[in-house]
């Protein structure tokens, strides 16, 4: 019976609930520490007025339990009196106050390097709001709607005293002392530095890394190249020391940082080596993420009951849902199943660094850093495939323990995952010479030229141009109202059964899917066209990588697989996808690629695309030789233009890759990319 114990926290007014659940649903206990109110108690349409709980939730883990003894030294975790592993994750959980508001959907976002990721669903969310406020859920879609959202921390490596959800996994211990191994970090700068972290750099956040262990051991090396596949140069051990420099030029000792007083240069590719001990359980974050939802479903003593549980991912967690697909956690402890709908976004070919010994989970694989981590491994497919080069043979779905349930799911990618995650591996046999089907269960739907994730922010400013030429650096191409579309098409599969739309993403057999260096693009003076999609390879781990334990490290690196890309139309926008209204009725290139702006140049910049408005005059395009149409050309007028605009916006709608109430919402956006067109 779950029975609650309200005490006062030091310092803060709201109360801490005590939840304990029974043993079986795994998650032992829920530590409540803030409930506040939104936004005052305002109601938010159908789900009227929400809480938002945040506090930590406890689990425990049998390692005698076949359904968790796929998680990597688990039986080398310390154990509790009851013989089993124990770790806690940081959550918050947005909650309708009245249950009967609730729509039985809990949407679990599987936080993404510790940030909350279901944000791209609701529009115009304010940033830096109180999340306690209205403006940080924008246009509440979510909320309105009924769903409960609870965000998880599962993931080792955040930074302490960082704003994201944290996770507290057990370590890993032999049975005569600590375990140590080796350890790889790899980085790329666009700029001179002396100090590079061992923990992975993205963007202007760091990752938590593992300290160096000896700075002694004869095993530390750094090396230097200047291609992915090109030879290593060892660097003098005496040029290098694990340390960082301060801002006052004060070089300190650092086992969690490499100085090199003769700085790195950009462009260059670093990779340290080092030992290591002491290495955490990483897959009880996937395990976590799996007893959560079984908490919620099957106890109806939880802080949160529910009747379905949905996953949303997007990027590094799509990528994560991708592994927790492989590995069969989607069966928990007691046989039952734990998602009954997974929502793969932007995941390309990917698992990740999830569960193996020495995992970092922030690393990935981008098309110019984070080289040859176990990210991009075979099997892609969810049906079974063979690799001509290795026999290896599998699929990302048969791999699974006798029993595990299978869960609906959508694999969600943009044109950037084709481009910079290798996305049409998930499809195609790894020689790119066949297509792939699905399993019924599963339905695959690519946005045609978005970049990764979300949108690039609109209207983009003037520093966005590229020099003087046409171009702008980032893609507004608004995936996020067909993400809306697919939310609720999953949702209605998983709760009524009601079958969502065909698949939509490019294949050879229609003739969308082609080699990079065949494809057509239109011409456009000034703008150079990407040419080289990112490519991984086979990798040689050793012999115990079937166990979770990198031997080769760095990996050898094997024959490169085949990749495709989407075809492009005159405009140069992508074809055989899910064609958004700035698709079908064009003012603008949409390109989801960009490329470095630094050497190598014809590498991409992760992430990110291009737009590259249509000239406005025939006599602009004639004067500068672009081979795409004029806008005075497609459209006479802008009232014209808007007509074609509902029109596509009607056919999008009845497609289902389109809501009802969205069509307005599109139709403000195109609008505002003509005004912005003609007032530059």
């Amino acid at each position: 019976m779950t029975r609650s114990i309200v005490r006062a926290l030091l310092g803060i007014t709201a109360a801490s609930v005590l939840i304990s659940t029974p043993a079986e649903a795994r998650v032992v206990r829920v530590d409540v520490q803030t409930r506040t109110t939104i936004a005052g108690g305002a109601a938010f349409g159908a789900g009227g007025a929400y809480d938002r709980l945040t506090g930590r939730m406890y689990f425990a883990f049998d390692p005698r339990n076949p359904h968790d003894r796929q998680i990597v030294d688990l039986d080398r975790a310390p154990r509790n009196a009851a013989g089993e592993v124990e770790a806690w994750s940081e959550f918050v959980l947005l909650l309708p106050r009245d249950p009967a508001r609730r729509n039985g959907v809990t949407l679990v976002d599987v936080v993404n390097r510790g940030g909350m990721t279901v944000g791209v669903f609701q529009l115009g969310a304010q940033r830096g709001a109180s999340p306690d406020s209205a403006g940080a859920y924008g246009d509440a879609f979510l909320l309105r709607r009924g769903y409960t959202v609870l965000m998880l921390g599962w993931q080792w490596d955040i930074l302490p005293g960082s704003a994201g959800l944290h996770f507290g996994p057990p370590v890993a211990r032999g049975t005569d002392g600590p375990i140590t191994g080796l350890v790889r970090s790899d980085i790329t700068i666009d700029a001179a530095t002396r100090t590079i972290p061992l923990g992975h750099r993205v963007s202007t956040s760091q990752a938590l890394g593992y300290a160096v262990s000896d700075t002694l051991d004869a095993a530390n090396t750094l090396t230097v190249r200047d291609d992915p596949a090109g030879p290593r140069t060892v660097i003098p051990r005496g040029a290098w020391r694990f340390a960082r420099e301060e801002a006052d030029g004060r070089v300190v000792a650092d086992p969690t940082n490499v100085y090199m007083a003769e700085g790195f240069q950009p462009g260059r590719i670093y990779e340290v080596v080092y030992r290591a001990q002491d290495p955490v359980v990483v897959g009880t974050g996937l395990a976590a993420v799996r007893d959560v939802i079984s908490y919620l479903k099957y106890d109806r003593g939880s802080v949160a009951p529910t009747r379905y549980g949905i996953a949303y991912g997007v990027s590094q967690t799509g990528r994560f849902l991708r592994h927790f697909l492989y590995q069969g956690f989607n069966t928990d402890e007691r046989g039952r199943p734990a998602f009954d709908g997974i929502f793969a976004h932007t995941a390309g070919a990917g698992r990740g660094s999830f569960n193996h010994r020495f995992a970092q989970p922030s690393r990935d694989a981008q098309p110019y850093s984070t080289f040859f981590y176990p990210t991009d491994l075979f099997p892609f497919t969810s049906l079974t495939e063979r690799d001509p080069v290795t026999g290896a043979r599998g699929g990302l779905r048969t791999a699974v323990p006798p029993g595990a349930h299978p869960p609906k799911v959508f694999y969600v990618d943009g044109g950037y995952e084709y481009w910079g995650r290798a996305a049409s591996l998930t499809h195609t046999t790894v020689d790119g010479s066949a297509d792939v089907g699905f399993l019924p269960s599963e339905r695959r739907y690519v946005m045609s030229s978005a970049q990764h994730s979300s949108p690039a922010g609109w209207p983009l400013p003037p520093a966005a141009r590229i020099e003087e030429g046409p171009a702008y650096r980032g893609d507004p191409m608004d995936q996020r109202l067909a993400l809306r579309a697919l939310l609720v098409a999953l949702t209605e599969w998983v709760t009524s059964g009601t079958t969502p739309p065909p698949s939509a993403y490019p294949t050879l057999r229609a003739g969308t899917l082609v080699r990079a260096d065949t494809r057509t693009n239109p011409r456009i003076p000034g703008v150079t066209m990407a040419a080289r999609p990112y490519t991984p390879a086979r990798l040689d781990l050793g012999p115990d990588w079937p166990r979770g334990l990198i031997r080769n490290e760095p990996p050898v690196v094997g024959a490169p697989y085949t990749v495709l890309v989407p075809r492009a139309d005159s405009m140069g926008n992508e074809v055989g996808g899910i064609r958004s209204v700035e698709l079908r009725v064009p003012l603008a290139s949409y390109f989801p690629w960009q490329l470095r702006a630094v050497a190598p140049t014809d590498r991409l910049v992760s992430f990110a695309g291009t737009f590259v408005p249509l000239p406005k005059t025939a006599a602009e395009r004639q004067r500068r030789g672009d081979s795409r149409p004029s806008v005075e050309e497609l459209y006479p007028s802008r009232d014209a233009f808007l007509q074609a605009v509902d029109r596509a916006s009607a056919t999008l709608a009845a497609q289902r890759f389109l809501l009802p109430d969205d069509r307005a919402v599109a139709r403000d956006r195109m609008a505002s990319t003509w005004d912005w067109l003609f007032s530059h």
